[in-house]
């Protein structure tokens, strides 16, 4: 049996909204409402939910890029909220995010090389001539080339900035890289690139992916298990095929149900 490498336990994250005419009254929204996950090791936990239902927040509490009301994350079971410092820095080496918009996510004013290059820099891994050289196979091994160092991010096409994205996330060799809606803002027929993409560089890397979603057509390729949340709660888990086939909760039935030529199976 596989071992887990990330694990939450009873995530709690609550925002002050501002309402009314002059935003004088404010109402306290669960984002995550006791969100507990489980990730094992080299497999794919898909995360689906409309837009509001609470993934992209799960996806930045568990990189520690917002604090957490109340609740855990375990890597390799330590509790990443009792880290700090140069603690905190080596585990986030191990755990990256690939962001859903591949052009807003690069720096425009940096060249690919120095986007892809910049953890290895930040975490001081490397000579200069070392940082190079793994920057440069990277980059060969998402489909670019040697030459796509020197260019800036607006000279490449949304699908190679998406491989640009991933070659930042994947140079540092993590354990496990979050993948925030990393194809919703491609064309379909971009996205089984990338799709293909991550799952061989998941096969060669031993990689664990937490991937968000809100399409569960997409996650049927590449997820393993799945967890449905649905205004900040957890309302369905369990392996891909069996929630696809046979979806016990009702939120699950129609985002099913709109995907086009799919009918749910009503339990």
């Amino acid at each position: 049996m596989s071992a887990l490498i990330l694990q939450a336990n009873h995530l709690v994250k609550t925002y002050t909204q501002r309402s009314g005419k002059f935003g004088f009254s404010t109402t306290l929204v669960k984002a995550l409402d006791d969100v507990s996950i489980r990730l094992t090791q080299g497999k794919t936990l898909a995360v689906v939910g409309e837009s509001g239902s609470g993934k992209s927040t799960l996806a930045r509490c568990l990189l520690q890029l917002q604090p957490l009301d109340s609740g855990e994350v375990l890597f390799a079971g330590q509790d990443l909220a009792k880290l700090s410092g140069r603690d905190l820095r080596a585990v986030r080496k191990n755990l990256q995010m690939v962001f859903q918009d591949p052009f807003a996510s690069l720096n425009p004013r940096m060249r690919v090389g120095e986007i892809v290059g910049e953890g290895l820099l930040i975490h001081q891994i490397g000579r200069p001539a070392e940082q190079q050289k793994s920057v440069i196979t990277m980059l060969k091994r998402v489909g670019l080339t040697e030459s796509d160092m020197q260019k800036y991010p607006h000279e490449f096409s949304g699908g190679q900035r998406q491989r640009v994205g991933i070659a930042r996330a994947l140079v540092l060799q993590p354990k496990v890289v979050v993948c925030d809606e990393p194809v919703s803002a491609l064309d379909v027929s971009i996205q089984a690139q990338i799709l293909l993409l991550l799952k061989e560089l998941q096969a060669e890397m031993a990689l664990s992916y937490v991937f968000i979603s809100h399409d569960l057509r997409v996650v049927r390729h590449i997820a393993d298990d799945i967890v449905v949340m649905n205004q900040g709660k957890v309302v369905e888990q369990g392996d891909v095929e069996e929630i696809y086939q046979f979806p016990q909760h009702e939120y699950t039935q129609n985002l099913l149900a709109a995907i086009p030529g799919k009918k749910a199976t009503k339990a």
